[in-house]
């Protein structure tokens, strides 16, 4: 499978394991997902989340090469609302974004903030940049697709065929308000 990489949360509790190539490395530009980072990176000694540019990082992993090595019990998941597709969840031992949960995916989109500076998988594209504030710019480093892409969606269609369209379980997480 490849080669196995530690991340943790920033004050060192919580710790993961991730094996392998992640599925991508993307830059999320949506609604939701700026409104989230912009709650965490408001809670109490909680690392910065958003980038200069105002879009959330993310490292994608299918589920079944992501372990959770020490310090699940700090884990503690919120939706911006009700009926929100997805969860994000955090370290409440110091308020670390740790990953995105598609309800129903077979993905995390782990936060490229658990990464050591420097280390962490540098990202291949920008996604809903059409989400954007009007007068927002961001960066031709790196493609800025206005929605997700056929390939965006080709690589995660990829994983799961590789993982036999299985859709492992994540920790059982408290719930919190953020």
């Amino acid at each position: 499978m490849g080669e196995a990489t530690q991340i943790r949360c920033a004050c060192g509790q919580t710790h993961l394991e991730v094996e392998g190539r992640p599925i991508a490395s993307v830059e999320c530009c949506c609604n939701s997902c700026r409104e989230a980072a912009g709650r965490m990176q408001g809670l109490e000694g909680a690392p910065r989340t958003l980038t200069d540019h105002g879009t959330t990082p993310f490292v994608m992993y299918r589920k079944d090469r992501v372990r959770f090595l020490v310090g699940a019990a700090n884990l503690a998941g919120f939706r911006l609302s009700p009926e929100a597709p997805s969860t994000r969840v955090i370290a409440t031992c110091c308020n670390t974004p740790v990953y995105l949960e598609f309800k129903g995916g077979h993905w995390l989109s782990l936060y490229s903030g658990l990464w050591p500076s420097g280390t962490n998988p540098e990202p291949t594209m920008r996604t809903m940049a059409s989400n954007l504030p009007e007068g927002a710019t961001l960066p031709d480093d790196i493609p800025n697709a206005k929605k997700q892409s056929l390939g965006f969606f080709a690589k995660l269609f990829g994983a799961w065929v590789a993982m036999g369209f299985r859709n492992p379980k994540t920790p059982n997480t408290k719930e919190i308000k953020v």
